[in-house]
């Protein structure tokens, strides 16, 4: 029996939802293949204390390659990273590739995942390409010289057109990014699969099967969890919570990234105001979020037109509700509005997010709180489950397995 190599950026300990489902479908295929994952070591949060080793997958080789890792959000190191890794990826390839079946790949865009599927082609190894966000669009939106953008763009675009059109398969994690992907790229519609990124439904589960429901404090909590980066905004957050001028409540920012102490001297800044920043242990997302009354999710704009934060799943399996500021176009804030779990406004819209922030206080004493929070995870169960997303991508790449 051949192996089935799973090429990933991330993987546990690190607490990316990304590094959990590569291990997901690791552990998953591990019952029944032969499983090769092949990671470079860990780096993902910036700042993030790696000391507990992940959880190891059973029956299955984890090789961690010695490529270079840059944390920091810094373009140049970004972009060495991507080539590093893929470089190192292409070398084990040529090294090993008549032991591998197929490949799955979850890799950094865009210079490892051509690196890696040219490598496969070259010996007809099947790729299926796990999309997680779209580059280069990705960064040359963020580009304010339209000129310099269109350049770098018209560049970097073949890279990524030749890594989907030479995959067996690709995965997208959301109906508007297989549109997008298809239109741009020029792609068969069976080329693509949809499947959402998904959360441990059950590690919420038993966390509040095993805990009972402490009286609330009189100070009403508003928490954001996660990767506390440059799409995130979690400033805007800060500026929006002082503005709205909420008596008894709180900001807690929990998670870590490159630009927590940014957002710790902003806060400083705003001393009459309680701010708190909190450490999000491995393993530890279902109790600390068990701690927030209200959920906070604010992306910047543009940035959830292709993709479905990861923090939307968890947020909902905490049976929280959520006050979002993002697209109104979105996938995200579709969810959030079909579930009725909460508030979408337009994204980097101070004013409608402080009215949101202001209303959600009436929700305090009238059961509204519970029960969005109650919507919210009644449709997570359905959409962004483990038990129905991760199937579907084992079964997806078991197709290719000669």
């Amino acid at each position: 029996m051949k192996t089935i190599l799973i090429i990933t950026a991330v993987f546990p300990p690190e607490p990316i939802v990304s590094s959990q489902l590569s291990f997901d479908i690791a552990d998953k295929m591990s019952e029944d293949y032969k499983v090769t994952v092949l990671h470079p070591r860990s780096s993902r949060p910036y700042g993030f204390s790696f000391d507990k080793k992940g959880n190891k997958v059973s029956q299955c080789e984890e090789i961690t390659i010695d490529s270079y890792v840059c944390p920091k959000s810094k373009l140049i190191g970004r972009f060495y990273e991507s080539f590093s890794f893929g470089l190192h990826c292409k070398r084990y390839i040529e090294k090993y590739w008549n032991r591998f079946s197929c490949i799955y790949i979850n890799s950094w865009p865009l210079f490892s995942q051509a690196l890696i599927v040219k490598t496969a082609k070259k010996y007809k190894i099947p790729c299926v390409v796990h999309v997680q966000d779209i580059y280069p669009e990705s960064f040359t939106n963020k580009i304010k010289s339209k000129f310099i953008s269109c350049v770098i763009r018209s560049i970097l675009l073949p890279i990524d057109q030749y890594v989907l059109n030479n995959a067996a398969h690709i995965l997208a994690i959301s109906i508007n990014m297989k549109t997008y992907l298809m239109r741009s790229r020029k792609l068969n519609e069976c080329m693509i699969t949809v499947v959402e990124n998904w959360q441990n439904e059950s590690d919420f589960i038993a966390y509040k099967n095993s805990h009972e429901i402490s009286e609330k404090n009189s100070i009403l909590s508003f928490m954001y969890l996660g990767n506390i980066g440059p799409v995130a905004g979690v400033e805007f957050l800060i500026h929006s919570f002082v503005k709205a001028n909420l008596k008894k409540t709180r900001l807690i920012i929990a998670g870590s990234g490159s630009r927590k102490q940014s957002c710790v001297e902003l806060a400083k800044y705003y001393q009459s105001a309680k701010i708190e920043f909190w450490d999000v242990p491995d393993g530890k997302v279902p109790e600390v979020q068990s701690q927030a009354d209200i959920m906070l999710l604010p992306v910047k704009k543009g940035a959830a037109m292709s993709s479905i934060p990861s923090k939307l799943p968890a947020y909902m399996f905490s049976q929280k509700p959520i006050i979002a500021s993002l697209d109104l176009q979105s996938d995200t804030a579709r969810a959030i509005v079909e579930s009725d779990c909460g508030l979408v406004v337009e994204a980097e819209n101070e004013q409608a997010f402080i009215c949101a922030l202001q209303e959600s206080i009436q929700w305090q004493n009238s059961g509204i709180l519970k029960q969005k929070g109650y919507n919210g995870f009644n449709y997570a169960m359905k959409r962004f489950s483990k038990r129905h997303n991760l199937s579907l991508i084992t079964k997806l790449i078991e197709a290719y397995v000669c």
